[in-house]
């Protein structure tokens, strides 16, 4: 089987200061995969990495059979391999119409952006009503779920998203979660860094687990969720 995305040995940091090493993983098509680990663990540094915003400090990363580790972050995107960053990242000052609009930039979202619209509407039916509004004006969850429906503006093959339930409250972490569990059954290759292990782990159907900036575990999701050592250092059990 084709895999969707590859990393075989990749190490990533700062300068000198190598963050995660010797990082070997795999997506597969129509596939959701979390990333789960406590902070500064790595995951940040790997989505960073394979989109493009930091550069590998050795290693390699296969996009749909393609090496991508030396490309710029617009050439990344552009083959549909899209990072919803930590923080949402959103044009505060823009309306939400706008900021949908800024995520179906490249060629293969703007001849899909009519229809995308409407798949972000049904998504986010909130998003709608607020269409015009400021994306400043909106509440936390709103703009996470801004943040998210500007991703898939952007018509990803590979939809990336790094700690989407950050600084939210609980019945929106739920929101925000079923949303997402609806993009994965609709087929689309999903990878997810979360420190919410139980939400992650419940729309994933495997997971790898970092320490240190190192593999610790990588099992399904089910398996994972099960295991003594996960179970008491992020589910509280």
């Amino acid at each position: 089987m084709e895999k969707m995305l590859k990393l075989e040995k990749l190490s990533s940091g700062y300068g000198a200061v190598m963050v995660v090493r010797d990082i070997s993983m795999e997506v597969n098509p129509k596939e959701a995969v979390a990333l789960i680990g406590a902070n500064g663990s790595g995951k940040t540094t790997i989505l960073k990495t394979i989109s493009g915003l930091m550069s590998p400090g050795g290693g390699e990363i296969t996009f749909l059979e393609r090496k991508i580790g030396a490309l710029p972050a617009y050439e990344i995107a552009q083959k549909g391999l899209i990072l919803v960053p930590e923080g949402k990242k959103l044009f505060q000052s823009m309306s939400v119409i706008e900021n949908l609009e800024m995520g179906a930039y490249t060629r293969k979202a703007k001849r899909r952006k009519d229809e995308n619209f409407q798949k972000v509407f049904s998504l986010f039916p909130v998003l709608k009503g607020r269409r015009y509004q400021t994306a400043g004006s909106l509440s936390g969850g709103e703009q996470t779920m801004l943040a998210i429906a500007r991703g898939l503006m952007a018509a990803p093959t590979l939809f990336m998203l790094d700690e989407p339930s950050l600084g939210l409250a609980p019945i929106l972490t739920e929101q925000v979660f079923e949303t997402l569990s609806q993009v994965c059954k609709g087929g689309l290759s999903v990878l997810l860094s979360e420190q919410n292990v139980h939400h992650a782990l419940s729309i994933a159907s495997r997971g790898y687990v970092l320490e240190l900036g190192n593999i610790k575990l990588e099992d399904k999701s089910d398996n994972l969720m099960n295991e003594d050592s996960i179970r008491k250092a992020y589910l509280g059990l």
